[in-house]
């Protein structure tokens, strides 16, 4: 049977674990009654016979009134915190000796109120929100009813012209009225924000509702006083919405996407500013509302877990006290808690009903089969034919790499001054570049494996609803496919060029294998997790026009990881020059390192994912106006300028150069260490309870972090090697670069998990 313990950690919703009953903390007061009650003696000696008598009598007593006889041992009063506050207090006032230890009793009791008042505030804050992001979305709905309603009145009325048929919209005008101090053209500003906030967020930003008023949405022509509003009619129907002057570009509705997207410089008659509201912005709108509702479910039966979790573990750990102390306090106290305001609150159970209700009314056409399929969409299956899978290409993979390297060793291609040079500097980095990629990948499943099982919320990664998310199998089966096709194409163009044949015959291989994997990434197709590529292919231009896009974690995240690749973009860089510019048909694999174009575009490579992630940075603290984004900023500086000595070191090996690598190096890798250790993974705490670590931990073994740390300082430390100019013996250099490349995504990797 599994413990409570285990089950209450492994079911409680993990964003809001602080929120819950702090249980190990009441085992560990209860315990202290519990030792101090063994180590004792007693002073009033009775026997276990009398004992057993006196209580089976008290059972058994006709004349005794059991509820008064607990009604003696504790009494929870209730108050109120503080004067103008709504919230309860309870207190327990112990009315007679319960256990030995009278000070441990008082302090379980304290922590025990303490952990009910605690469950009481969160549920009351995230009822308030969640009514109010409900009430705000209903809203919302009720102007999308009305605008479907006038595209079905429209078509009802037989306008269907030639006109109408090329452009499927409805004309709306709008007129604002404004009593206020702001101007007409402040509110087309706010508008805008309004609209820039909603593309950068999508339908995370309709959860962001927490603090700002709901958008109002009235039917009547009343005037505003202190609230800007606009006014628009649509086939004759009249729609106001006031959009409240206090931030609006935080407290913005799919309904003001869908305004500004059809807003035009053309005014109407009654100089009311003319609408032009297509169905595709229509249906996008219908989109958006969709997926906020979908999230409020989820977050609604979060707070219904929440409340259920916290009366077990009360239950529980009064269970234990009773049975410590023999005292019978669980009927006194469970009815305290099941009388308090987070169990006896239907507010969240009447708001779920209703989001039910709308969802199957407006979204799954009074189908509720279908819309449970998007409310509580259940988890596939893990398919036993991916397992197959991963393992066939794991196999598959082992052996061709096996071959791939006693072929090699056979020919000597890896060798110091090879005669095999062009290999080396022609099919070798695509091999590389590959090999560091999906390692990367590998990784990255790994990540997601350790994550799913530390219970971390990893969703934010690759896709933004669960409907998508890339599973570790998924990825695993991606990463051993692709490294099996890699591995055996690398593997039959080596074998061909054992056999004898020419570079020239056989040199394509390797850039058609780039072009069909680039293929791949673009296919318009629905194969090949379709929505995870384009997502990536989003991601990666919102990381390539930084300060154009509104930064999410999700950016700056594979950002970070385009900082540890820097030696596959370098030899993607190459290949493409030795492809595009021809080189392959003359088989002149030093063009590119001639052409002084080039060479300059090697230093821009160097250093250009260390740029995006700064701009990054710049762009966070422009929109957050937070000070650590800039010292955050200069750590990716420092970067930069240790990674463009490095290149030029690299051309021009002189003192100089290397005296300069050296100390941007150095200063890089301590200011890297520090943010790594403090600031990305919240340790070195020197007031932790955890020695120089943190007072929460996720894993329980404390010897792990600081096994991490000290491997990541050693792994921050692989430049030297561009200093010592190890190698090993009788191995080309290029393989001993794609071993501390390698090296540094392993790295990554760890970081990526503690991050």
């Amino acid at each position: 049977m599994v413990k409570f313990t285990k089950q209450f950690e492994g079911q409680l919703v993990p964003e809001w674990k602080d929120a819950f009953v702090d249980y190990s903390q009441l085992k560990k007061d209860l315990k202290k009654i519990h030792l101090f009650a063994n180590g004792v003696e007693k002073k009033h000696t009775e026997t276990s016979l009398i004992k057993t008598i006196k209580s089976s009598l008290g059972k058994l007593s006709l004349f005794g009134n059991k509820q008064r006889e607990q009604s003696r041992v504790i009494q929870v009063h209730k108050k109120l915190a503080s004067s103008g506050s709504n919230n309860d207090v309870y207190e327990t006032e112990l009315l007679e000796k319960i256990a030995d230890d009278t000070d441990a009793a008082k302090e379980f009791f304290m922590c025990l109120d303490m952990q009910l008042n605690k469950v009481n505030q969160f549920y009351k804050t995230k009822e308030k929100e969640f009514l109010e992001r409900g009430e705000c979305l209903k809203k919302q709905m009720e102007i999308l009813i009305e605008l479907k309603d006038a595209f079905k009145q429209k078509q009802a009325n037989g306008e269907s012209t030639q006109e109408s048929k090329e452009d499927d919209s409805i004309s709306c005008t709008i007129s604002c009225e404004d009593d206020s101090v702001r101007s007409r053209t402040e509110e087309m500003q706010l508008q805008e924000s309004c609209l820039e906030d909603l593309k950068d967020n999508g339908v995370e930003s309709l959860e962001s509702l927490r603090s700002e008023e709901p958008i109002k949405i009235n039917n009547e022509d009343s005037k505003l006083t202190t609230i800007s509003g606009r006014v628009f009619s649509c086939q004759g129907k009249n729609v106001k919405i006031k959009i409240p002057l206090t931030n609006p570009s935080r407290t913005f509705s799919a309904i003001s996407y869908l305004i500004n997207q059809s807003s035009s410089k053309k005014y109407g008659p009654d100089g009311g500013n003319k609408l032009q509201i297509s169905k595709k912005k229509l249906s996008h709108a219908e989109k958006m509302i969709k997926g906020a509702l979908t999230e409020l479910f989820k977050g609604l039966n979060y707070l219904k877990t929440y409340r259920n979790l916290n009366i077990l573990a009360f239950m529980n750990i009064l269970k234990k006290f009773d049975k410590v102390t023999g005292k019978q306090i669980l009927p006194i106290y469970l009815k305290v808690v099941e009388s308090s305001y987070f169990n006896i609150s239907d507010k969240v159970m009447i708001l779920s009903d209703e989001v039910e209700e709308w969802f199957i009314k407006h979204f799954a056409g009074e189908n509720r089969r279908k819309a449970m399929k998007y409310l509580k969409p259940h988890h596939r299956k893990e398919s036993h034919s991916v397992t197959f899978f991963i393992g066939l290409f794991t196999g598959c993979f082992v052996a061709l790499l096996a071959g791939y390297i006693i072929v090699a060793h056979l020919t000597g291609m890896y060798r110091q001054h090879s005669e095999n040079t062009f290999y080396m500097e022609t099919a070798y980095p695509v091999l590389s570049m590959f090999g560091l990629l999906f390692l990367h990948l590998f990784l990255y499943g790994c990540n997601i494996f350790m994550w799913r099982k530390a219970r971390i919320n990893y969703s934010f990664i690759f896709e933004l609803g669960s409907k998508n998310e890339l599973k570790y199998r998924d990825v695993f089966l991606i990463c051993t496919a692709s490294m099996s096709a890699i591995a055996g194409v690398m593997f039959v163009h080596l074998s061909l060029l054992a056999k004898g044949y020419s570079f020239r015959q056989v040199q394509v291989i390797p850039g058609l294998l780039l072009l069909v994997f680039l293929l791949i990434l673009i296919c318009p197709l629905n194969i090949f997790y379709k929505s995870s590529r384009y997502r990536l292919i989003s991601v990666i231009r919102n990381i390539v026009f930084s300060p154009l896009y509104k930064v999410v974690m999700l950016d700056f995240f594979m950002a970070d990881q385009l900082c540890s690749q820097v030696p596959m973009l370098r030899n993607l860089e190459y290949i493409a020059c030795y492809y595009i510019t021809g080189s392959y048909a003359t088989q002149d694999y030093g063009y590119c390192m001639r052409v002084k174009y080039y060479r300059d575009l090697a230093y821009a490579v160097s250093f250009l994912p260390y740029y995006w992630r700064a701009m990054q940075c710049a762009r966070r603290w422009f929109d957050e106006g937070e000070t650590s984004h800039l010292v955050n900023l200069g750590k990716y500086v420092s970067a930069m300028l240790a990674a463009g000595t490095k290149v030029a070191y690299e051309k021009e090996r002189s003192i100089g150069w290397l005296c300069l690598v050296v100390a941007m190096s150095s200063v890089a890798t301590i200011y890297q260490l520090y943010w790594d250790f403090v600031k990305d993974w919240g340790l070195l705490q020197h007031n932790s309870n955890n020695p120089w670590l943190r007072n929460q931990l996720m894993l329980r073994q404390k010897s792990i972090y600081y096994f991490s740390m000290v491997l990541n300082l050693v792994l921050r430390l692989a430049w030297l090697q561009t200093v010592l100019h190890s190698s090993f013996e009788h191995v080309d250099y290029r393989v001993t670069g794609l071993f501390l490349a390698a090296l540094e995504v392993i790295r990554r990797g760890q970081w990526n998990f503690y991050r």
